[in-house]
């Protein structure tokens, strides 16, 4: 019989920390804090397995399951002495989501449940009489059902509620009565039976079961696919469902709910971080219902809070904390975030898992714990996400600029942002698609508004705290976020917000700063970060560790100084035609590819030589001696060609011809299908005098910076596009030819490769020919995978959504390798090329050279290099370093 269903809780469990893939990363943890002692409620967990089979058979279970939770359930009660079900002394649980990855607040959970008009009196006589404890957990039940397993939409209690209290003219929950709570517990009941034309369910065993049924569903839900998406999670993992007998921190002063980091997430810093509240439930501090007080008094006394921490508060709870949270750090071996509740002045934990960080943070607690003994350099190295290094390049306010502060609130995560206020997440996602830069601009967020948050520049709410789901899950997307600004005031039917006298209408710009917790009003100017110390010490680490080099795809200086900056070790593409679009450039290249005669072009390109030869000379001297390698001429002409009147006529100006003559020109070389047509090696051999413009370029650079006495340089010149052999056998003669003149015009030994790019799939299966004559390949994996996919990258947009959803891409294959197709051509290519030419150079430089997943395949390929764009280059080297450790 296959085992469902596994126990925890009294000291001992059935599970394991790693087991997450069966049990989830909650349901492992909860096991694994109950092996090694820690007070946890007792429970059970369903795995995973159970949430693909209820997804593959439309909502059916095992058949065995349901005895299997029954005698669990049992089992929870016998523990803590309560029946589920029973009036007089009733067990409650919670149903809790738990995937093997972490996805803060993306699934749906619902506590106290086993309350009917029965249980609840049972539930007050447990508690010594107290209907309002008892009450208050029931309305919080029928609300939480309501929503997440009924359907019952969550802002028609809120509202509900929300007139009791202004008919009685309170403000806090904690005001309510039990007079008050038992008459909105009737309306809550009503409001279900308007929505779903039934009563309320009284049944604990149905409440259970619609529940379990609830969380395997919310797997499938849209914020969960879309979480799914942005994180690179299968849907194949699924989740499991974790049932808990209920311990309550609304009991009164003396019980108490919190969250808790054992380091700062935003920095990485060794300090106890966290917020609790008394006489509330677990929801109420991550949803941001309430803004929740610190749990140390240094942290209360940095941030000027007159309410008490938990330390001063319940000291002995606290000491209690200290020691659990050091037990957990110690035996996981990183920074753990924990949900706890204490009840009647006793702890109990709920959770606990790797906390999510800022990657400055991740830094700094990797390097830290290095130097604390608790893991190695690798173990470092491994445990920094590459793809999340794009935070440190986030901007910071420049100290120096004109700033009018509007408002403050917490610094939920940092880095600056400024952007058009809009209110709700499909606008920002509407106005990101169309450009513009935008600030999501909540009460609080919830986990339906991911989308917008991830298109966002950032996120600013007037409520939650530190650990609330705006902060949290802004901190894990990188994202800018100022939480809990109590003074902005927010309409949502007016799409206004207001401070202080003043509103600020939707499309208003405004800057936050998620370090310091500050609003300010209009756009205010940024300077970019130094990555230095921690990350200096991790990346040197990584490239001790790495094989692969790492190249970047440059034709610009400052995009070739700021590569070196990252730590590029040299140029792995260089594309020539990007050097012609500057003003100055394009009408002589125009005149070139206009003219008919060849005469004519020689004359244009006469022009352009001294500027391409400037531009590599630059190019060489900022790489000092790295390899540098250059592309020739590769795109369709037609991209260089004039659009408009004016521009024909600008051209035909400087050529001192017939305007008329030009657009017939034009029209002649317009192509029905430019990127299958005359372009790359193509043009090199239509007209000779172009590559050869280019060799010579390359080369009286070369000579220019042996005669200033700088570091010698070996340009590796590539011929793009080719097909065949013979192809490169042409253009290579060419280059030689050039090379030799320059040789004895200049007096200078130049040496130099000459390879080729290998994009097409005949390339790549005629590889051993091709190698041969080329020096090198280069793995153009852009161009590679529109012609094995006979998809245009360009046009693929409208449909690459729709396979990636329904499975036919697992990712989107321009982003991510294609391992099976092209990645298999990869292969056969290298494979054959090193058969012909032991030691010949292999990298890759399409858009993959900076993909982690990409770069783990060119490790086990054993290519030399790939080449990314100058801002994946810390990417790419901390990907490389983990791609080698993988590799053993």
């Amino acid at each position: 019989m296959t085992q469902w269903v596994y126990s925890f809780g009294d000291g001992a469990a059935e599970g394991r920390a790693d087991m997450k893939n069966l049990l989830g990363g909650k349901g492992a943890n909860l096991a694994e804090m109950s092996n090694i002692g820690l007070p946890v409620p007792p429970g059970f967990t369903i795995t995973t397995e159970v949430c693909t089979h209820f997804n593959e058979n439309e909502g059916g279970y095992p058949a065995d399951l349901a005895a299997q939770v029954s005698a669990a359930v049992a089992r929870v009660g016998d523990s803590v002495g309560a029946t589920f079900g029973d009036s007089a002394n009733p067990l409650l649980v919670s149903v809790r989501s738990g995937a093997r990855a972490s996805m803060p607040g993306m699934m749906d959970t619902v506590l106290n449940l086993g309350l009917n008009d029965e249980t609840v009196e049972g539930l007050a006589a447990s508690a010594g009489g107290d209907r309002r404890f008892a009450f208050d957990s029931y309305r919080r039940f029928i609300q939480m059902y309501g929503d997440v397993v009924l359907g019952v939409d969550h802002a028609g209690f809120e509202d509900l509620m929300q007139g009791v209290k202004e008919t009685r003219g309170i403000w806090m929950d904690s005001e309510l009565t039990v007079a008050d709570l038992e008459s909105i517990v009737g309306l809550f009941k009503d409001e279900v039976q308007r929505v779903t034309g039934k009563p309320f369910p009284q049944d604990p065993e149905e409440q259970l079961w619609g529940a379990i049924g609830a969380v395997f569903r919310s797997w499938m839900n849209d914020r969960a696919r879309t979480y799914r998406r942005l994180n690179d999670i299968p849907a194949s993992w699924g989740t499991a469902v974790n049932v808990q007998a209920m311990v309550f921190g609304n009991m009164g002063q003396d019980s108490a709910t919190g969250v808790a980091f054992t380091r700062d997430p935003s920095t990485g810093e060794q300090i106890f971080f966290g917020e609790y509240l008394i006489n509330a439930q677990g929801e109420d501090v991550v949803a941001g219902i309430r803004t929740p007080q610190l749990l140390t008094k240094t942290a209360r006394e940095r941030s000027g809070e007159t309410d008490p921490s938990l330390e001063e508060a319940m000291p002995e709870v606290f000491g209690q904390l200290v020691r659990v949270y050091q037990t957990l750090e110690k035996h996981y071996r990183d920074m753990q975030d924990i949900e706890f509740t204490v009840q009647r002045g006793k702890l109990w934990m709920l959770q606990t898992r790797s906390g999510k960080r800022t990657t400055r943070a991740a830094l700094k607690i990797a390097v830290d714990m290095v130097g604390e003994g608790l893991i190695t350099e690798r173990e470092a190295v491994a445990r920094i996400d590459p793809a999340a290094l794009d935070q440190l390049l986030h901007p910071t306010l420049d100290p120096e600029a004109e700033r009018k502060v509007i408002a403050k609130g917490l610094p939920a995560s940092p880095g600056a942002a400024s952007g058009k206020i809009v209110f709700t997440a499909d606008e920002a996602e509407h106005l990101s698609k169309m450009g513009e830069k935008v600030i999501l601009v909540r009460e609080e967020t919830s986990p339906e508004d991911i989308h917008g948050m991830h298109a966002a520049e950032g996120i600013l709410t007037s409520r939650g705290g530190m650990t609330s789901h705006a902060a949290v899950v802004a901190r894990g997307m990188g994202r800018p976020c100022v939480s809990g600004a109590g003074h902005i005031r927010i309409d949502y039917r007016k799409k206004e917000m207001s401070v202080l006298g003043e509103s600020f209408g939707e499309g208003d710009i405004i800057t936050i700063d998620g370090a310091t917790g500050e609003v300010m009003e209009g756009e205010v100017a940024t300077i970019q970060p130094e990555l230095s110390g921690d990350f200096a010490k991790l990346m040197e680490w990584a490239d001790g560790i790495r094989r692969l080099k790492v190249r970047t795809n440059a034709e610009t200086p400052a995009d070739a100084e700021t590569a070196r900056g990252f730590g590029a070790e040299g140029i792995g593409l260089c594309r020539t035609e990007h050097m012609f679009f500057e003003d100055e450039r394009i009408i002589a290249v125009r005149e070139m590819i206009l003219s008919d005669r060849e005469s004519e072009r020689r004359a244009a390109l006469k022009k352009i030589l001294p500027m391409q030869r400037a531009d590599f000379a630059e190019l060489f001297r900022i790489m000092a001696g790295l390899p540098v390698t250059i592309r020739l001429l590769d795109p369709p002409l037609h991209e260089f060609l004039p659009k408009t009147d004016e521009d024909i006529r600008a051209v035909a100006a400087a050529m001192e011809a017939d305007p008329e003559r030009m657009r017939r020109r034009a029209s002649e070389l317009h192509e029905f299908n430019p990127m299958l047509g005359h372009r790359g090696c193509r043009l090199g051999i239509s007209f000779p005098e172009i590559y050869e413009m280019q060799a010579r370029a390359i080369f009286e650079a070369v000579a220019e910076i042996a005669a200033a006495g700088e570091d010698p340089v070996t340009p590796e010149i590539m011929i793009p596009l080719a097909a065949t052999k013979r192809e490169i056998d042409i253009l290579k003669a060419l280059i030689d030819r050039v090379a030799e003149a320059v040789r004895n015009e200049k007096g200078v030994a130049i040496d130099y490769l000459v390879g080729t790019m290998i994009e097409l799939p005949r390339a790549a299966l005629r590889a051993h020919e091709l190698a041969e004559s080329a020096a090198f390949f280069s793995f153009g994996t852009n161009d590679l995978t529109q012609t094995t996919f006979g998809i245009s990258r360009d046009d693929a947009a409208s449909f690459l959504d729709a396979y990636v959803e329904q499975g036919v891409f697992e990712k989107d294959p321009f982003v991510s390798l294609d391992r099976d197709g092209v990645g298999e051509l990869v292969q056969i290519a290298a494979e054959r090329g090193r058969k012909t030419r032991e030691g010949i150079k292999l990298g890759i430089c399409g858009e993959h050279g900076g993909d982690p997943a990409s770069i783990r395949f060119c490790e086990e390929t054993g290519l030399d290099y790939v080449s990314c764009s100058p801002f994946r280059v810390p990417i790419a080297r901390l990907a490389a370093a983990q791609a080698a450790i993988a590799a053993g």
